[in-house]
């Protein structure tokens, strides 16, 4: 990447290299909202779900790292550095979104989530270095803001999608015969179209710094995929120590996050609707209230991504993250004891700060303390550690439920905010190079 001063950028340029993370997280929340549901819907038990959910993890574990250092070293006139990437993963996952409602076994379903996972990884991964390339250091808390104010406004949407066409639009939301309600199929349907719409905005609306020496890079790039495979693998030996120590609070925040996603539809049917028949119509209108819960959390998190910057200037990035994930754990942990559905929205206010933390201090903090020649690579790495925590999820939360919490799946969820509330205390022993940020988010002129 080029040394020079790089210009600072305009609010609606800070909007449209982001804009494409509205569709993007337009993909995740349709899938983090509903996957549980078709699942359960095509046949799936409670106890099996963490490893159906393994698809998501595993896909990111290979395709992370590998998209960011090929993002890292593909340069060309037209299509610049990271948007080939977009563009590809786009197109992948909107045609994973359109076949997803349309799986009518348990299998097919499983085997889309695989595709539908390591399409949008492709397109999501570079994005996050996108903001390392384009920006000085005093706008990359700002530009991961952005992000995270697309993601919220992006889940909002999709996570009330079902809700809106079964009941403004009169769409049905029963699973006859165990198929997909149309509810749901309708849904991912728009969601794919956005998908691509959102993320081609940003490929044709922006454009990328050349490498300093484009000769050099090229010939570099030639050298192949074994070397680079090579480097994969030796770059965990050289992880910045700021990276290493934010590895341990990624793990407990994503253990909680990973058991929200895979059991609030049938904690909430349980523990709510007292049913765990998931072909009752009980149970599918636990997955529509599920998913407005969702849509509270994401849009909370789409409001303070810009207040988090200004608290972080009045006292530090640590200090807003860890209060951020307290918040949020002692959330989660609550929904045990709530039994009326309205006041399950109460303690997705707390998700939603914590979630917009995840999604925004510790990249902020990361982007300080990587080479910008190997900030795609490094970011892909640092995404180990929030596929890891998913995997060991997927292998251990079916049998906890299962032997110690007597297939209670809302006693799950109380588990995962005390991993959520570990992972705040862990930022005290963060280092944060860049310290306090300088700046807060641009206003629009």
């Amino acid at each position: 990447m080029s040394t020079f001063t790089k210009p600072r950028l305009s609010f609606w340029q800070l909007w449209n290299m982001s804009f494409g993370f509205f569709g993007i997280q337009f993909g995740f929340a349709l899938q983090n909202a509903n996957t549980s549901r078709i699942f359960s819907t095509l046949g799936a038990t409670p106890d099996d779900l963490p490893l159906y959910w393994l698809a998501a993890p595993v896909t990111g574990l290979l395709v992370q790292p590998i998209i960011g250092y090929l993002s890292d070293n593909t340069w060309h006139p037209f299509w610049g550095r990271r948007r080939p990437f977009f563009f590809i993963g786009a197109i992948l996952a909107a045609t994973a979104l359109f076949l997803m409602p349309n799986s009518t076994v348990l299998w097919m379903a499983v085997a889309v989530l695989w595709l539908m996972d390591a399409s949008i990884n492709i397109s999501m991964e570079p994005f996050r270095a996108f903001v390392g390339d384009k920006l000085n250091p005093s706008q990359q808390t700002a530009g991961f803001a952005m992000q995270t104010f697309f993601i919220g406004c992006g889940a909002v949407i999709a996570s009330l999608l079902p809700t809106m066409f079964s009941e403004v639009f009169g769409v049905s939301n029963s699973a006859a015969d165990g198929s997909i309600p149309d509810s749901v199929r309708y849904s991912f349907y728009i969601g794919g179209a956005i998908f691509l719409a959102s993320v081609m905005w940003t490929v044709f609306t922006t454009s990328e710094f050349p490498p300093e020496d484009v000769k050099d890079f090229r010939s570099e790039s030639r050298l192949g995929f074994l070397k680079g495979f090579k480097e994969i693998i030796n770059g965990f030996g050289k992880m910045p120590k700021t990276m290493v120590q934010l590895a341990f609070v990624q793990f407990f925040s994503w253990i909680g996050l990973f058991s929200m996603w895979i059991y609030t539809t049938s904690a909430v049917a349980d523990n709510v609707y007292h049913t765990i028949d998931a072909q009752s119509a009980a149970f599918q209108d636990a997955g529509n209230w599920v998913g407005t819960m969702f849509a509270v959390y994401n849009g909370v998190s789409a409001l303070a991504a810009f207040l988090l910057p200004v608290f972080a200037k009045a006292t530090s990035r640590k200090f807003v993250h860890l209060i951020c994930l307290v918040i949020g754990g002692v959330s989660l942990a609550s929904i045990f004891l709530i039994s009326e559905k309205e006041w399950l929205l109460l303690p997705m206010i707390g998700v939603g700060i914590a979630w917009a933390s995840i999604l925004t201090m510790p990249y902020s903090i990361l982007a300080g303390s990587l080479p910008s020649d190997k900030m795609g690579y490094f970011m892909g790495v640092f995404n180990f550690f929030v596929v890891i925590p998913q995997i060991v999820s997927g292998l251990l939360l079916g049998y906890i439920t299962s032997n110690f919490f007597g297939g209670h799946t809302v006693k799950t969820l109380m588990l995962g905010g005390f991993c959520m509330i570990l992972a705040g205390v862990l930022t005290l022993f963060v280092r944060d190079v860049a310290g306090k940020i300088k700046e807060v988010v641009p206003a629009p002129h």
